[in-house]
């Protein structure tokens, strides 16, 4: 499956840095590409950048999930974009698709930064929301602010909500345009982690960055990252959770381009 691809980079390709493997920027669970534009567009000052939407997410085809899939669409997709091999970034879902792919096709995999989520089942998921979003009753006419009432029961968090948002498609005949019954359906293999055989590794350069009120990324998880990221090393982002880019930006921009710059 090829995916919805937002490419940007810098204006003159004529530089050393256009010579550079290309950064490609993964969200999370109920993301989009376009979520992380305000990265994007600072990388793609003296980088070739793509912010892909993973299957039944933004303008992404729709189907069934699960992270071996997932990892070829994003495969195929940098194939077809000539954007091989790549630095990968990815939030939560898209870090485990960024964790496969770099796992099952190291040589495809430049570089690697995971944000807020380790390569295990962590007990935390989205499922209930999931339920919650397909119970939506929608109005035959919405606007913004009547989409932004609508959800605040069950997301109070604004940040957050704000992306949500994204996913509604407003005016006359609103609903989701995401894939949410597929994403839903798949919601066990999305909180799962895949079976990876037995001596795969990725032996590139691997930050994981950690919200410092997240429960995601835990000390009984080290072993395991150690194991199959024999070359990772650990930043946490204080004063921020799950969505750690949402909620301290300025610190998790310094911690990316300081990471893409040096590989």
């Amino acid at each position: 499956m090829l995916l919805n691809v937002i490419a940007r980079g810098p204006e003159d390709q004529s530089g050393g840095e256009s010579a550079r493997p290309p950064i490609v920027l993964l969200h999370g669970l109920f993301g989009r590409a376009r979520n992380l534009g305000f990265f994007q567009r600072r990388l793609a000052r003296t980088r070739r950048t793509l912010a892909i939407d993973l299957r039944n997410h933004g303008d992404s085809p729709h189907g069934p999930m699960d992270y071996n899939t997932m990892a070829d669409d994003l495969l195929d997709t940098l194939a077809h974009h000539a954007a091989l091999p790549a630095t990968l970034v990815g939030h939560s879902m898209g870090g485990k698709v960024a964790m496969t792919l770099a796992l099952t096709r190291p040589g495809m995999v430049h570089s690697l930064l995971v944000a807020d989520i380790p390569p295990a089942r962590t007990g935390h998921g989205q499922f209930s929301l999931g339920e919650q979003m397909l119970r939506v009753k929608f109005p035959p006419y919405l606007n913004l602010a009547e989409a932004d009432a609508l959800l605040r029961p069950e997301i109070p968090n604004a940040d957050v909500r704000a992306l949500m948002l994204q996913n509604i498609r407003l005016g006359e005949n609103p609903g989701w345009i995401i894939g949410l019954r597929d994403i839903v359906s798949s919601m066990t293999n999305i909180e799962s982690w895949p079976y990876i055989p037995e001596g795969y590794t990725y032996p590139g350069p691997t930050l994981f960055l950690a919200g410092g009120n997240s429960p995601y990324i835990r000390r009984e998880h080290f072993g395991v990252m150690r194991r199959l990221f024999p070359n990772y090393w650990l930043e946490r982002i204080e004063e921020a959770g799950h969505w750690l880019h949402v909620e301290n930006p300025t610190r998790f921009a310094a911690l990316l381009e300081a990471f893409t710059e040096q590989y």
